[in-house]
């Protein structure tokens, strides 16, 4: 039945609502250009409200969106456009058309799954989030809802980047006392306002496996506030109580995956992986017996032959340092300086229209030249080098950026001091990317090596020194030391305060993650 009349942005016509939920309404419908079934979701109308808030948007779909696309992997269904209404009270994301079985059929406390289904399903998954998070991209809302089985059993990872390109990823407080968030799957990290990383996507999935194997969710808090003290303080219960048949191998695995602290989780989705691979049925093995599943339900090991295994583990990209040679005397040449300047306008172009891969190549097109004629170390070579980094980051590729800015943050504290601007500037560099990746112990030594210098040359409340102690009170939420932070972000709530008063919007992030410091009884007061 089709519904809308006139085909969204001329080309879309919706179908058949296929579900709704938190984010809005999904519908079946058909491209007319291309010829093809999408599938078209609805984003609840309070996301957008104003001109302005549409080209926020607008611009961060575009960014989350291209590094989206970049999982090339058959598990993760595609996102094709956005279309904003003239009236900027209705936004539509368009993608990839799944037919499949919703994972939340699996789950039924009185029918559990077989322990050869669940780690079939569970690794699959970890193929889809092997392949996001080399990115990284992090899919910040894991939940059975986003999981469709097809019929031959492939598992389908749906809403990858939706939650960023909402930025709706954080729990926060309404003005009513009430929260926003999916509570079931939340990380304690992603419940504290700390970083959210790979490690939060592997607590959810962590979540996930308990439910397909017990038919209950981790946590059955009465309350969200109650769901949210026990994800963060109390210790999730073994799966041998609730289900004796569930190896003792797969019930370490989860207790692994739902560890407090992310750094004690596992190191990635491959070594999960790993960890399920024993489970799985063996080639050429016959089908399980379905007992008393569901009928109609997709059996997810038929089509596991290993075909989808993860993306190979692959080390740290060197630093893109040009080959060292032999400064040259003088100035540049003519032919040079026109090059370099030509390369920065390009690449300034390319970013303008969000083509950050061909902007960051634009100017690696031209650092080599440059660093054969005047040096490595020469301050315009490592300036371009600077721009290209900043680009990766940018474009969202921060594991191709963090050695880069590693090499700089140490030329140019050979060339220019520890205390350099530059040096100072790469190492926050770094430090972030670190962060993002998940490497929170040695990224929150390096913001604190930072924040000594900024304290010394600017004071405590800076602009650079707030920014860095409020990543800093981040990264030790991340880290699970609720104490430390509480004691960091009380005088940074009372500097917020008397800068810019208690209802500016950097003064209430504080105080809101102070509440829910009190709320999961830390003990601050």
């Amino acid at each position: 039945m089709t519904v809308r009349a006139d085909p969204i942005a001329g080309r879309y016509e919706l179908v058949d609502e296929i579900r709704s939920g938190g984010m809005g309404q999904v519908w079946r419908g058909y491209d007319a250009v291309l010829d093809r079934e999408v599938a078209v979701k609805l984003i609840r109308p309070d996301v957008v409200y104003s001109a302005a808030r549409a080209e926020e948007f607008a611009r961060r779909f575009r960014r989350e969106a291209r590094i989206t696309a970049r999982i090339q992997h058959h598990g993760v269904p595609q996102v094709y456009d956005a279309v904003l209404d003239t009236t900027y009270d209705r936004v539509y994301l368009v993608m990839e058309y799944v037919r499949g079985t919703p994972l939340r059929a699996y789950v039924d406390p009185a029918r559990p799954l077989p322990v050869g289904w669940a780690a079939a399903i569970a690794a699959q998954i970890c193929t889809v989030l092997s392949h996001a998070h080399a990115i990284p991209v992090v899919h910040r809302d894991l939940k059975p809802d986003n999981v469709l089985v097809s019929d031959t059993g492939a598992v389908k990872v749906l809403d990858f980047g939706i939650a960023a390109i909402l930025g709706t990823d954080v729990t926060r407080l309404t003005g009513t006392g009430h929260m926003i968030g999916t509570h079931h799957y939340m990380s304690p990290e992603q419940i504290q306002g700390g970083p959210i990383t790979p490690q939060s996507d592997l607590y959810a999935l962590g979540c996930v496996l308990h439910e397909l194997l017990s038919g209950r969710t981790l946590f059955d808090g009465a309350n969200d506030f109650q769901l949210m003290r026990q994800h963060v303080d109390e210790p999730p219960p073994p799966l041998r109580r609730l289900r004796p048949d569930v190896p003792e191998a797969l019930e370490r695995a989860v207790l692994a995956l739902t560890a407090k602290v992310p750094e004690q989780r596992p190191r990635d989705a491959y070594d999960v992986y790993e960890q399920l691979l024993p489970l799985l049925p063996a080639p050429g093995s016959a089908p399980p017996q379905r007992g008393h599943l569901p009928a109609g339900v997709p059996d997810p090991t038929l089509m596991y032959r290993r075909p989808n295994a993860p993306r190979p583990r692959t080390p740290t990209p060197p630093s893109a340092t040009p080959p060292a040679s032999r400064p040259a005397c003088g100035d540049p040449a003519t032919a040079l300086r026109a090059a370099i300047d030509d390369a920065v306008a390009h690449s300034g172009d390319l970013l303008v229209q969000g083509r950050y891969t061909q902007a960051a190549e634009a100017l690696w097109q031209v650092i080599e030249p440059a660093a054969a004629a005047l040096g490595v170390d020469h301050p315009r070579v490592l300036s371009l080098r600077q721009r290209r980094a900043a680009t990766l980051v940018i474009g969202g590729d921060v594991r191709r950026a963090l050695p880069e800015f590693d090499a700089l943050h140490t030329a140019f504290a050979r060339t220019g001091g520890p205390a350099d601007h530059d040096a100072l500037a790469c190492l926050r560099q770094a430090a972030h990317c670190r962060a993002e990746l998940g490497e929170a112990t040695l990224a929150l030594r390096q913001f604190r090596q930072v924040l000594t210098h900024v304290q010394a040359t600017e004071g405590d409340v800076s602009t650079d020194a707030l920014e860095l102690r409020r990543d800093i009170c981040r990264l030790l939420l991340s880290e699970g030391d609720l104490g430390q932070a509480a004691a960091e972000l009380v005088p940074l709530h009372q500097d917020l305060a008397l800068l810019y008063g208690p209802g500016h919007e950097e003064t209430r992030e504080i105080a809101e993650i102070l509440t829910r410091l009190r709320i999961t009884g830390d003990g601050t007061r």
